[in-house]
């Protein structure tokens, strides 16, 4: 069972934020996934999902977000922020958010097929990493699972 927090003030401010960006994913005819790293209310990366547009597998919304931040930053260790995402994370994107030390994680839909904030993993709460965030699922959750169910209707 994905794992449910506490919400915010501004926690749906940033989710719908990250909605938008999945909306741009669908101009490139990528899944409709979007992210942004927040920092003191401040948005320090954005991205859709590019894999797609760029034929890189990692190119997932969270990874490119995350290496926007870092940027802006000047640093990998992105302590103080917060990553908003439509779709719960997979291993790598749980992975990535473990490595740059954030503190939270907040998603939309559950992934019952690759998630690992809970779903079918629980990366983000393995006990034998050496960090552990707090996650907070289901924010928004019915407008994002309707973007990848509408994308991935007119696949079928």
């Amino acid at each position: 069972m994905p794992p449910r927090a506490s919400f915010f003030p501004r926690d749906e401010y940033f989710m719908r934020l990250a909605l938008r960006e999945a909306e741009r994913a669908l101009e490139h005819d990528d899944v409709p996934i979007g992210a942004v790293v927040v920092r003191e209310g401040e948005v320090l990366g954005a991205a859709p999902n590019e894999r797609e547009l760029r034929g890189d597998p990692t190119a997932h919304a969270e990874v490119i977000a995350l290496r926007e931040a870092a940027g802006r930053l000047g640093t990998w260790r992105l302590l103080d922020c917060v990553l908003y995402v439509t779709l719960e994370p997979c291993a790598m994107c749980a992975g990535a958010a473990i490595l740059g030390r954030l503190p939270r994680v907040v998603y939309g839909a559950p992934d019952p097929k690759a998630g690992a904030a809970g779903s079918v993993l629980d990366v983000l709460g393995e006990p034998r990493l050496n960090h552990r965030p707090e996650v907070a699922g289901g924010l928004l959750a019915t407008e994002s699972a309707a973007l990848l169910q509408e994308f991935f209707a007119t696949r079928r």
